[in-house]
């Protein structure tokens, strides 16, 4: 049997049933192929001379690695001519990007975050990108911060690419999730992984534990407890992972299960969170339950927040439902 690349996949989504438009599924592919530019200067690293820190800092006042620039750039270049976004975003530009004018305008708006875990690069640790797809309302010809700012509850696709000792892209629009590994000596993404699911139960979880000492007091308990092992009222012993990548510790619970932890904490009580949720919390909450999981901010559904500005952060807890359900339900108390 031949193998089946993403472009065939997403031909046959699109034949079989019809709920795949055409214009999304090229905005798929146009995606992807941005993605196999990233991963070539990921892969180059110091031979390309692109490692280090850029010397600009974005929007969030965080200082920007030069991939962090080249990746954002070549997404931007990518998108602007293919005809499917009405505009975009990205979690380095403070405002959304206009198409230019000699360009046609789409139906969809595309939010990214160029590379997800870009402190991992001069230490050639796995870092991603992250995407998602929203409609653009109708009627929107020059679509503003406020036409982004729909719950994630509203998404229609959500791809996002690992950069590791694979590159892979994994990917839902609402049917389950399939994941596409790249084939590096043809150029193609090839479905390796199909319906992918997240086990319910896991031993495994991820959070920093640094900062344990300014989390509120439901997360302390919940992480106590797993320390606690088969001593505890878990009554098993866990193990603990941290990659400082939420596409890596994603992929890790797509694939074997896990919770994944950045909650909020004492040090700033107005923000919410680290993370962001138009660009990290809201696609990867969508991806987590399409695969059978479970995401919330602690208190309720990540997806159905509704956003008040294009750069809100947000706790996140993403995983095997069982542990989201137990950690969500010690906020609740």
């Amino acid at each position: 049997m031949s193998r089946i690349t993403l472009s065939r996949f997403l031909i046959e989504q699109q034949r079989r049933d019809g709920t795949l438009p055409a214009d999304l599924r090229l905005l798929i592919e146009t995606v992807a192929r941005a993605c196999k530019a990233i991963n070539f200067s990921v892969n180059k690293g110091a031979l390309a001379g692109v490692l280090g820190e850029a010397g600009t800092g974005n929007v969030q006042g965080e200082a920007q690695k030069k991939l962090d620039v080249i990746a954002n750039d070549v997404l931007l270049d990518a998108n602007e001519w293919g005809g499917s976004p009405a505009a975009m975003a990205s979690e380095e530009m403070e405002l959304p990007y206009h198409i230019p004018g000699e360009y046609p305008k789409g139906e969809y708006l595309l939010l990214f975050d160029p590379l997800d875990g870009s402190s991992n690069i001069d230490v050639n640790i796995s870092v991603g990108t992250i995407f998602s797809v929203l409609r653009c309302p109708a009627g929107v010809s020059h679509p503003s911060e406020a036409d982004f700012l729909q719950p994630g509850t509203t998404q229609v696709a959500m791809p996002y690419t690992l950069y590791g000792p694979q590159t892979m892209l994994v990917l839902t629009f609402g049917n389950g999730v399939h994941g596409f590994t790249l084939d590096r000596e043809f150029g193609s993404f090839v479905l390796t992984h199909p319906d992918m699911r997240v086990p319910e139960s896991t031993k495994e979880f991820a959070i920093n534990m640094s900062n344990m000492r300014h989390w509120e007091a439901p997360v302390q308990r919940y992480v106590n407890e797993l320390l606690a092992g088969t001593d505890g009222p878990r009554g098993k012993d866990f193990n603990m992972r941290w990659v400082a990548s939420m596409v890596a510790e994603v992929h890790r619970i797509l694939t074997r299960g896990g919770i994944f932890m950045y909650p909020r904490d004492a040090r700033d009580p107005a923000k919410p969170g680290k993370l962001r949720l138009m660009y990290e919390g809201n696609p990867m909450a969508w991806i987590i339950e399409q695969a059978g999981g479970m995401a919330t901010n602690g208190y309720q559904r990540i997806m159905e927040i509704q956003p008040s500005k294009l750069h809100e952060r947000v706790a996140v807890f993403p995983g095997s439902r069982e542990e989201v359900e137990i950690v969500t339900g010690y906020h609740a108390k």
